[in-house]
């Protein structure tokens, strides 16, 4: 008599058909909301000084792009009076629009203000009642002579400006004229001499596009008035290099996922010997992951670029259940006790980056576990049956030769081959620079590496502290005042040297006589010329205040010393604050991450074991599962290093190779006799992924890169250890057949 089913339960083709509409909907939701990837320091940190900036600073978020401008004839520029004015009414049509072939056109990024050279000397000349941008020649605004010029003790606050505008934005050797007479070869009565300069340029990203924006705009304009002017105008910097990255990323990703659905889909078609599997696992990774990004995308998920790494992995991996329900001489619930253990330890393995300090590890780790349990769900509920029904219509045998030799000592052998890998790989860990996301020989670098050995703002990186304080309290005014005399006199701290005096790059709150607290200040006396109104304000109160200080861009270890120095120096000044910074925060995760790389694997461990305990109720296997797992993570951990440098961000391809290991040895746990259909299901699974990751490897983006090699030799670690696993359950006296049922 047939079973008849509550209406409450769902049918099997009822779930199917759900589960795909519902995949459907959610991959449609990328048109209403599609994908515009970040790659800057924001989707990679968690800065606690930067997010307090964005969410009660005074002034709107912005970011500090640089402009290199050169003639197209050479010479100089800052001496030559007539080009200095071409450069000034540049600033002026860059702003106003007034010239198409000059203005600013993109509509993603607004120019919020500029920082110049001319524009500051300007100030310095109308401070003294002359005006630049009228002279004929350059003893209209010179004569009468300053003998002190802009560095003297009695030069006024424009001049001062102007004098720290021509060290930051001039390259080094420049004769500086009238900014500072008392540098060797200099003279009050001549300007400045140099052949380069840099623009400082504010954008913002406007209320739809948080974390950033695309940088290449910038880039764009550039382009555009170096062909429409006399000048050649590049876009370097920092920012500018992220968003090179960003795109070398994109590129490199779409080259790699295209193909690698092609190659995916002949690895399956050759392994299975069966074209419409291959399509139907091919096409059901597809919907996995368009519906996991277009459901993240509605939910509003930032993605950074980096998240696009996943992609290829989690196509990697969801071709598992294809060989195992296709190929093997398992029946349906060992495949399904299999599959499910796999993905609930690879999860638990991958689940750890969630509580990394580094944001872009978080996200990866996000993505990559939805998209693995989206595969799981896929293979379990949709395309199970029609698996069984492809391996009931193999015009092959339903038997399958065993292995009749038990090999007991491979298993332990391997494990020592792992341990010694691990062992004999080089100590250390490369800190999280913005170099780690170029190729080796792109020209960004070349142009890095030359500015930061002509230019202070270029070898110099900016370190924030957010200090708690009242605006209205004298007390507190008093302590900032205090605090940035304190930082001055730390040596990571970079100073401008004028030969007279010493001028240490603190930039906060003004020393005024006549203002008593910081809201004085600010309202009286005007912004930095380099930043803006620095509060924090909540509810119409100021509640903090933001000091930048400038420090050595090309040495992490001072950066790490530099916080923890501020830190105790908050301490003991009795004062509440965050330290921050791009390479504070990069160089601090580094040490943590090498005070922890092996902690966090043995946590992945303990997790693996934990889950897979839960799943099988045997310890044995679940202990086996897991010390495997451990072995593997340690031995790629040690390739990252071998490869070229382990750090932040090769520590989820070690928590993902864990998973792999775990998934792999889920499959080999049991004592299982093995046979030839389950050897050929594991390694063509395993082939099938590295094929995948392979192409990852080929790409020149060091990140996609680095996980391509690592999860490649992590996937080829976990199916020779778990083939040595699986040949211990084996038995002396020669092979046997047995019937294999579903």
């Amino acid at each position: 008599m047939a079973e008849v089913l509550p209406e409450s339960v769902m049918r099997p083709e009822q779930l199917r058909l759900a589960l795909v509409v519902g995949m459907l909907m959610s991959a449609g939701l990328l048109f209403a909301h599609p994908v515009d990837p970040k790659m800057n320091t924001e989707v990679i940190f968690d800065d606690e000084a930067a997010m307090r900036i964005r969410a009660e600073g005074v002034q709107e978020e912005n970011y500090q792009l640089v402009l290199r401008f050169r003639h197209d004839e050479g010479g100089q520029i800052t001496s030559n009076l007539t080009r200095v004015q071409e450069l000034m009414q540049l600033e002026d049509e860059f702003l106003d629009g007034s010239n198409p072939e000059t203005s600013w056109e993109s509509e993603a990024l607004y120019i919020d203000r500029i920082v110049t050279p001319f524009a500051a000397w300007s100030d310095a000349f109308d401070s003294l009642n002359r005006s630049l941008e009228n002279a004929s020649q350059w003893a209209d605004v010179l004569l009468p002579e300053n003998e002190e010029g802009w560095c003297g003790n009695n030069a006024t606050e424009q001049e001062r400006w102007g004098f720290e505008a021509s060290l930051l934005m001039f390259p080094e050797g420049t004769n500086f004229g009238i900014a500072c007479p008392a540098f060797s070869g200099a003279s009050a009565t001549q300007p400045p001499a140099t052949n380069e300069i840099l623009w400082l340029v504010y954008v913002g990203a406007g209320d739809n596009d948080k974390g950033g924006g695309d940088w290449n705009q910038l880039n764009i304009w550039a382009q555009k008035v170096s062909e429409n002017t006399d000048y050649e105008i590049s876009a370097v910097g920092v920012n500018m290099m992220y968003g090179k990255a960003k795109a070398i990323a994109e590129e490199e990703l779409i080259f790699v996922i295209i193909p690698s659905i092609f190659l995916l889909g002949a690895m399956l078609t050759i392994g299975l010997r069966d074209w419409r599997t291959a399509a139907a696992t091919v096409g059901g990774v597809g919907l996995v992951i368009c519906a996991e990004v277009g459901a993240l995308a509605a939910l509003g998920f930032e993605f950074s670029v980096l998240d696009g790494i996943a992609l290829p992995i989690i196509m990697g991996v969801a071709v598992d259940g294809a060989f195992w329900y296709s190929r093997s001489s398992r029946d349906r619930e060992e495949v399904r006790s299999m599959l499910f253990v796999a993905m609930v330890t690879t999860i638990a393995a991958v689940s750890l980056a969630l509580f990394s300090p580094i944001r872009a590890q978080r996200s990866l780790g996000l993505v990559m576990a939805i998209g693995i349990f989206l595969d799981w769900v896929l293979t379990r509920y949709v395309l199970e049956d029609f698996y069984l029904s492809r391996r009931a219509s193999h015009d092959e045998k339903k038997e399958s030769e065993q292995f009749g030799v038990s090999i007991s000592w491979a298993w332990p052998i391997a494990l020592l081959v792992l341990a010694s890998i691990a062992v004999a790989s080089p100590p250390g860990v490369n800190v999280l620079e913005v170099e780690k996301f170029l190729p080796e020989d792109v020209l960004a670098l070349e142009e890095m590496e030359d500015l930061q050995s002509k230019y202070v703002l270029a070898s110099s990186t900016v370190a924030w502290i957010i200090v708690d304080v009242e605006g209205d309290s004298q007390a507190d005014y008093e302590n900032v005042l205090n605090l940035q005399r304190q930082l001055g006199q730390h040596p990571s701290v970079i100073s401008l040297e004028t030969g007279l005096l010493q001028t240490p790059m603190v930039i906060g709150v003004s020393d005024s006589d006549s203002m008593n607290t910081i809201d004085d200040v600010v309202e009286f006396e005007g912004p930095s010329s380099l930043f803006n109104d620095m509060r924090m304000v909540s509810d119409g109160e100021t509640t903090g205040v933001g000091i930048a200080v400038f420090i050595d861009g090309r040495n992490s270890d001072a950066a790490v010393q530099f916080t923890e120095d501020v830190e105790e120096l908050l301490h003991i000044n009795g004062m509440e604050g965050v330290v921050g910074g791009y390479l504070p925060v990069g160089a601090k995760a580094a040490e943590t991450f090498e005070k922890t790389r092996v902690t966090q694997i043995l946590a992945a461990g303990v997790a693996i074991f934990l889950v897979a305990f839960i799943a099988l109720r045997v310890p044995i296997q679940a202990a086996r599962i897991a010390v495997g797992a451990v072995a593997i993570g340690a031995a790629v951990d040690g390739m990252a290093s071998i490869f070229g440098g382990r750090g932040v961000n090769t520590a989820l391809a070690v928590l993902l190779g864990m998973g792999f290991a775990a998934d792999y040895l889920s499959h080999a746990s049991a004592e299982h006799r093995p046979t030839k259909l389950d050897m050929s299901a594991r390694w063509w699974a395993a082939l099938s992924s590295i094929s995948v990751f392979v192409l990852l490897a080929m790409t020149t983006f060091p990140p996609a890169r680095d996980s391509g090699r690592l999860l490649s030799v992590s996937i080829l670690f976990s199916v020779i250890l778990a083939t040595c696993l699986a040949l211990m359950h084996g038995e002396d006296g020669g092979s046997v057949h047995e019937t294999s049922t579903i």
